[in-house]
């Protein structure tokens, strides 16, 4: 009788181990889409918790949720998931995966007897190589719920396979929605450029059809110094981008300039010599103009710093700028020096027309 009591204290005080849970299978979700614009390259995986893809209530006596993985390893059955879900067609962009977050938790459903839910949750972040740089793209994140009787499994790898395939959905449609637009999945870049050449009262665009004229020097004239008339010309440049089709489309409108209201010449230098001097000024910001062109076509920019890159070579150009204009006033003597002059505008002449002006 004694040692009856011993074993049966001894099984009251025994704990409840329920059984293991098979792993999981998670099959191919058969998405009603194949991408045109991307395939999957590769599939990080970057969970916090990587030691199971669920953590599920036992079938029979109450206990704390097992964790369970996925047959073949979390990583590996989702990255052959997404594998075979997708086509791979790598002449499209080659889309990497960040996998965050990946886990399916089961609790007691409230307000239901007998009853568990289970939440399958997955967060992704999608992002692109390009010339060796990495573009961000978007991210996700979505839960799948799914309900089950206390003692019967199920609803586990749908659920699974459901949150996967809405991240891959979104992607593919937020790729099919951005792509006309969004400078971040250009894959070509085209430059155009206009010349800014529309009338102004104060500010004179430099056309070949209307030189500089005696009425453009308006301001109040100098009657010191070494100079008989001065004009003030200058270049800028205002850019806008735009993606059609995957090509990032870069506007380029070319402003060279003369403002009148700062342009000046004596009443003793109102001649068409003087004119004829001034004009070169302007000739020579508009040779730089457009060797600045040429400077920002598509071999020289890139995708993703063609703005930096503009800017620094309109700088250099604006340097340039500078040194011929002190180099033509030096080498002509401020127009004095005629044979000198006559050289200049012969040089002027030649490239000018070499980039079809004049």
């Amino acid at each position: 009788m004694r040692a009856l009591l011993v074993a049966a204290g001894l099984s009251a005080g025994a704990v409840f181990k329920p059984a293991p849970r098979a792993p999981l299978v998670l099959h191919a979700a058969p998405l009603p889409f194949a991408p045109t614009e991307f395939y999957i390259s590769q599939v990080l995986d970057e969970r916090a918790d990587r030691a199971a893809v669920a953590y599920l209530l036992p079938l029979s006596a109450p206990a704390a949720p097992q964790p369970v993985d996925l047959q073949g390893g979390g990583a590996a059955a989702i990255r052959e998931f997404v594998r075979q879900s997708l086509p791979r067609n790598t002449a499209l962009r080659p889309v990497t995966v960040r996998l965050q977050e990946c886990v399916v938790r089961e609790t007691a459903a409230a307000g239901a007897p007998g009853r568990v839910e289970g939440r399958a949750t997955v967060a992704m972040a999608f992002e692109w190589q390009r010339n060796g740089r990495t573009i961000p793209l978007t991210t996700y994140r979505g839960t799948a719920r799914y309900l089950r009787p206390a003692a019967q499994p199920g609803g586990t790898e749908p659920a699974l396979q459901q949150a996967l395939a809405d991240a891959l959905r979104h992607l593919n449609a937020w790729v099919n929605r951005e792509v006309n637009g969004n400078a971040k999945l250009a894959t070509a870049l085209r430059v155009h450029t206009t010349d800014d050449v529309h009338p102004a009262d104060d500010t004179l665009f430099y056309s070949s059809a209307q030189p500089l004229s005696l009425d453009d020097f308006r301001a109040e004239p100098r009657l010191t110094g070494r100079y008989a008339a001065t004009v003030f010309p200058s270049f800028a440049y205002s850019a806008r981008a735009q993606t059609v089709s995957g090509v990032l489309h870069l506007h380029l409108q070319m402003q060279v300039f003369v403002v009148r209201s700062a342009s000046w010449v004596r009443p003793t230098a109102r001649t068409a010599y003087t004119l004829a001097h001034e004009q070169r000024h302007f000739d020579v910001v508009k040779l730089v103009a457009e060797r600045f062109k040429r400077k920002v076509q598509p071999d020289s920019l890139t995708l993703d710093n063609y703005d930096a890159r503009m800017q620094y070579q309109y700088l250099q150009s604006w340097w340039e700028m500078n040194r011929l204009q002190e180099q033509y006033d030096a080498e002509t003597g401020g127009g004095t020096n005629e044979a000198a002059q006559q050289r200049w505008n012969q040089r002027l002449d030649a490239e000018l027309r070499a980039f079809g002006v004049k």
